[in-house]
């Protein structure tokens, strides 16, 4: 099988010639802090442990111009919408052309990333910013709502821009910032102000056949799985998560295979010793590989406060499991 195809099998259910294995954006300061640790050159990780390659299109979501100060009016929100234009090429990637071509006969898989989710698209990116939308969430909702919905139309018309020239495997919804007790907004406004507002974005991606939706999330996103299901968002990627609110095999039980899943594998366990490792492996790989839908996976990036030993044993180890 190619990794294309290993992927579509795997997420829908099916059976795969393996698991797909994908690499866990190992940096250049985890390779040098390896090499002094045993290992020879990158190129050896990567012939000790072959990955499926995954490759991202990632555009540009932010408003264009970049604003200065963040819209708080409706007012403001006819300017938004001039900067939020679909038809601009600084939006895709340099080489567009090229890479379309490259990609017409690929094996690797493709991802779109279509959203920043609710935070990052109002621009939060520090405190002062976050607090006004707290603020504006209690006394303006319209206007959020209004934002937001002009947000989902963009990123509609920019997918289906994109998808005209270009087939996905997948599509990537992402969603931030959480806490680790629970997410930051509730299930109803969750609904209310984001997910309401990807419909037509959903609807472009169902309509050029995107059929594996994914919710790329970190921290806590428990309570919110019942609500991106009821939308049609039908994987979830959760990263550094409260691993134990966010148990992948818990989730599985409760939600069975109406959600692939991506990830799981608790990335402090690698900073532990190799029995803390063979624990983790061994109790939560198998059952979910055995229930289908699963590609395990680190939750996070490997950093360099992992040892290049335990990273190899780790790798090892799940090759052993998964081939089992």
């Amino acid at each position: 099988m190619t990794a294309r195809e290993r992927f579509h099998e795997t997420l829908n259910f099916g059976k795969p010639d393996r698991v797909p294995y994908f690499e866990e954006g190992i940096r250049k300061t985890v390779i040098r802090k390896w090499r002094k640790q045993g290992l020879a050159k990158a190129a050896d990780l990567t012939r000790m442990f072959p990955s499926d390659h995954r490759e991202e299109i990632i555009t540009e979501l932010d408003p264009l111009p970049p604003f200065r100060k963040w819209p708080t009016t409706l007012d403001d929100l006819l300017l938004l919408q001039k900067r939020l234009n679909p038809n601009d090429s600084r939006r895709l990637p340099h080489f567009w052309n090229i890479r379309i071509k490259k990609w017409c006969n690929r094996d690797h898989v493709l991802m779109l990333r279509v959203h920043r989710g609710f935070f990052l698209s109002l621009g939060v990116g520090d405190w002062s910013r976050f607090e006004e939308i707290l603020i504006l969430l209690r006394d303006k909702p319209d206007f959020i709502r209004e934002y937001m919905r002009i947000q989902g139309d963009f990123a509609a018309q920019l997918a289906e821009k994109i998808l005209k020239e270009v087939e996905v495997d997948a599509a990537i919804f992402s969603e931030p910032i959480g806490g680790a007790d629970r997410p930051l907004l509730s299930p109803y406004m969750y609904e209310e102000f984001v997910l309401k507002s990807y419909l037509p974005l959903l609807d472009t991606l169902r309509r050029n056949a995107v059929n594996t939706i994914i919710l790329l999330t970190y921290a806590n996103f428990r309570a919110l799985i019942p609500s991106i299901l009821k939308f049609g968002i039908n994987c979830l990627w959760a990263c550094e998560t409260n691993i134990k609110e966010m148990d992948y095999r818990d989730i599985r039980r409760e939600f069975g295979r109406s959600l692939g899943l991506i990830g799981g594998i608790d990335l402090d366990t690698l900073k532990k010793d190799k029995a803390a490792i063979r624990k983790e492996i061994e109790e939560k790989v198998p059952p979910l590989l055995a229930d289908g839908g699963y590609i395990p996976l680190a939750d996070g990036r490997v950093r360099e406060d992992v040892p290049f030993q335990n990273y190899v044993y780790y790798r090892q180890l799940l090759l052993d499991v998964t081939k089992g």
